[in-house]
């Protein structure tokens, strides 16, 4: 009885469910857009959970410790927290699919957030730092998600689906900002701290975030893609061929992740302080909900036309772009006289902007470098260093503000980001692939 059950689920030792998009490109297609569907609704929920500590965890560590000095530990405890979730969601994505590693990560965010929030009511700090470690993985999460709508595309739609992924997570992103006045107004009408407003918002959008993943990602497009990846290995060996559709490209994954990390260390540092140095010159909560949510916006909502300039133009130029636009921000932001919220609000806007070229076009770059067999495994390795300059940048900058001034770690910041433009120079000169577009 059980070995006419197993024959039932079997074909050619593949299940019978997997047997059938391996030999259909057309329920492949289907799978795709289907994944891309579940991808762009769990992003709307986790745009609305990560905003909340971009918004207030610096405001939150002033009001707590007292001191400008630590105002970017609540961003360095949640970046790092962030890191070790992106290396376990990594692992749990390359072992059991995306479902299972998406699902666990927004989760852990959901119950992070309401540890920030049992800690603002009780005023525990301890509890506090904790939560907000928690509280990373969520972040983590929602940018693993973006590799998830490239397991099936082609290599020609990959810097797009990566759009589309980062575009889903504006309307969560600039909405979570905006809601800062109104939730923290609710918080205090039930008696609980302004603060831990916006992180009750965080709870939910996360858990509804996982809950999608969880209950909707079936089947796992990346279980797909391994499978497929099995079968052109047995056709390329059969065939005698040379060239290996499972190979990998070191130099590749070094720039990829090289670009992310860089662009990521100067974001993260001015948009930490940026909130503080409002703040010292009179604007009030809501003025910094607006200006965080336009650069929230930048962040994601050029994703698309992004994804389709480094799909045509080529990742290499797009990554430059996004050097120079990190610089322009940086130079303005320190030249923007204090009362000014129009030049404040456009450098922010030219960070996001930056922010979302470099990592569109490095995580482009880093998906061609690798193949499924170790994808997601070198997609949560590369994350975990992105979310460690996130925390070095979110850490130091309070402590660069303090010993000289907001002008001066934006000029750094801005400087610190045309480092992409040597490391591009040099993979030009080692003429790798020089006839692959998708590279260029």
């Amino acid at each position: 009885m059980s070995d006419q059950f197993e024959d039932t689920m079997k074909v050619d030792g593949e299940p019978s469910w997997l047997h059938k998009y391996i030999d259909s490109p057309e329920e492949q297609k289907k799978l795709y857009k289907k994944t891309m569907i579940i991808v762009v609704l769990s992003q709307i929920f986790g745009g609305a959970g990560l905003a909340a500590g971009i918004t207030v965890g610096a405001l939150l560590a002033r009001d707590v410790l007292g001191t400008d000095s630590f105002a970017g530990l609540p961003v360095a405890l949640f970046t790092l927290g962030s890191a070790g979730a992106a290396l376990l969601v990594g692992r749990l994505s390359q072992r059991l699919g995306r479902r299972a590693g998406l699902a666990t990560g927004f989760l852990a965010g959901g119950i992070g957030a309401i540890g920030v929030v049992l800690a603002a009511i009780t005023t525990n700090i301890v509890l506090l730092f904790v939560a907000l470690f928690v509280y990373g993985a969520g972040t983590a999460t929602n940018l693993q998600a973006r590799y998830a709508g490239t397991d099936l595309a082609s290599p020609s739609q990959r810097a797009t689906s990566i759009s589309i992924a980062l575009m889903a997570t504006t309307f969560g992103a600039v909405a979570g900002p905006n809601l800062v006045g109104v939730m923290g107004e609710w918080a205090e009408a039930i008696g609980f701290p302004a603060l831990s407003g916006p992180f009750m918002l965080a709870a939910a959008a996360y858990i509804l975030a996982g809950l999608v993943i969880l209950l909707f990602l079936r089947p796992d497009p990346f279980i797909i893609a391994k499978a497929l990846a099995a079968v052109k290995t047995e056709d390329t060996t059969s065939s005698n061929l040379e060239a290996s559709p499972l190979s990998t490209d070191n130099r590749g994954i070094f720039l990829g992740a090289s670009i992310m990390v860089l662009t990521q260390i100067v974001m993260v540092a001015i948009m930490t302080m940026t909130p503080v140095h409002m703040g010292h010159h009179g604007h009030a909560l809501n003025a910094v909900g607006l200006v965080i949510s336009i650069h929230v916006a930048a962040m994601y909502l050029p994703s698309l036309v992004t994804g389709i300039l480094v799909d045509k133009v080529g990742r290499l130029p797009m990554a430059a772009a996004a050097g120079f636009t990190l610089l322009a921000s940086g130079i303005l932001s320190a030249v923007a006289p204090t009362d000014s919220m129009l030049i404040l609000t456009i450098a922010l806007a030219l960070l996001g902007l930056g922010w979302n070229f470099g990592l569109i076009s490095g995580t482009a770059i880093l998906v061609d470098s690798t193949n499924p067999t170790n994808r997601a495994k070198k997609q949560g390795s590369v994350d975990v260093f992105i979310a460690l300059a996130g925390a070095s940048g979110g850490a130091l900058s309070g402590v660069i503000v303090a010993s000289t001034s907001y002008p001066m770690l934006s000029l750094l910041g801005g400087l610190l980001a045309l480092s992409v433009i040597p490391l591009i120079l040099w993979f030009r000169a080692r003429g790798r692939n020089q006839g692959d577009g998708s590279r260029g």
